[in-house]
């Protein structure tokens, strides 16, 4: 009797150590908490991500900025002037200029692109053997891309979807509204002009008070070839621009898609309005926020050209803008519009801040 009840207390000790020796559950509601503890975890780590990766972009896009105005003065070192707007330089009236981007190539280390692009001759008419993807405009330039913008990738033909240009994000400062008068061979007023031979001397307000380059957004909606104005005065708000500039070619997406291409609808911008002013244009049941160019650079020897091509980027609030003097500054959406003109006018005089 006594060897079974010590059986049975060792049978009772053993089920006792077997059943501490178990390791506890979660519950349902303990799991439930701590998958909503991972969640706030996430929503609050998110947006600081996000935040992290837009100020890297934002650097870099600045650095880009800052390469352009390096190369520019580099271009006015080596040639005594500033590089125009567009080149037109041996070629006949009616084909595209080169622009400003692809006359600087030498300078932002692309000098084996420049050596094989025949100046004289349009880009269309460039020898297709030499260039890897049969097409000068097609190679996609690192610099001439902002990091933000989401349409870095190549415009294709419609047809045969075949590539056929590579965007820009980086226009130059081609005037307020008039741009090209070929009766006159005046500019815009702005930095450059086409086929401009501009100096420093030509700066009245000081190049650190000019605008050279700014933001735009590959792939805008646009006209091209629209009606010319009435008066050269240009529209005061977005909601005239279209009664100003009535008519021409549309298409949602071709804008600011030709970086070889120094006209203004590609290369360039105006600052008729501030940073990122929304000219809106409802077509086809769908709301655009659009550019507008009359008949564009070297179309005609006759006819002026006028541009409402507005700056524009993918940073929240605001642009970034490389100055004439090589300096880059983050321009506000809400820059009195009155500032960003004089900050395009390269002679009329105006003092203006451009504090950051």
């Amino acid at each position: 009797m006594r060897n079974l009840g010590n059986c049975g207390m060792a049978r009772e000790s053993r089920g006792r150590v077997r059943s501490a020796a178990l390791p506890k559950a979660f519950t349902l509601v303990e799991l439930l908490v701590v998958i909503a503890i991972i969640g706030v975890l996430v929503g609050l780590l998110l947006p600081a991500v996000q935040s992290a990766r837009e100020a890297a972009r934002r650097s870099a896009c600045q650095n880009n900025l800052r390469q352009l105005g390096l190369a520019m003065h580099n271009f006015e070192g080596a040639r005594r002037f500033f590089p125009p707007a567009g080149s037109t330089t041996g070629m006949v009236v009616g084909k595209a200029p080169w622009s400003f981007q692809a006359l600087v190539l030498p300078f932002l280390e692309e000098g084996n692109v420049f050596g094989k692009i025949d100046f004289t001759k349009p880009y269309g008419e460039q020898s297709t053997a030499i260039f890897p993807s049969g097409s000068v405009a097609t190679l996609k330039v690192d610099v001439l891309l902002c990091p933000s913008d989401v349409n870095n990738r190549p415009r294709l033909n419609r047809a045969t979807g075949v590539a056929e240009h590579y965007p820009l994000s980086y226009g130059t400062n081609n005037g307020h509204f008039l741009v090209h008068d070929p009766r006159t061979k005046a500019d815009g007023g702005g930095a450059f002009g086409l086929d401009s031979r501009l100096r420093h001397g030509a700066f009245a307000d000081g190049l650190s008070k000019t605008l050279a380059v700014a933001e735009v957004k590959a792939f805008t909606p646009r006209y091209h070839d629209s009606s010319q104005p009435s008066s050269p005065a240009a529209p005061t708000t977005p909601i005239a621009v279209r009664s100003v500039l009535g008519g021409g070619a549309w298409d949602r997406e071709f804008g600011h898609t030709e970086w070889v291409c120094g006209r203004t609808i590609h290369a360039g911008f105006t600052t008729t309005f501030p940073p990122n002013t929304a000219v809106v244009e409802q077509r086809d049941g769908q709301t655009y926020d659009i550019d507008v160019t009359t008949v564009r650079e070297n179309a005609t020897d006759t006819t002026p050209t006028y541009a409402v091509v507005t700056s524009r980027s993918y940073h929240v609030g605001m642009v970034n803008a490389a100055m004439m003097d090589g300096t880059v500054r983050p321009f506000s959406s809400d820059t009195d519009a009155g500032v960003w003109a004089a900050l395009g006018s390269r002679a009329g005089g105006e003092a203006v801040s451009v504090a950051d």
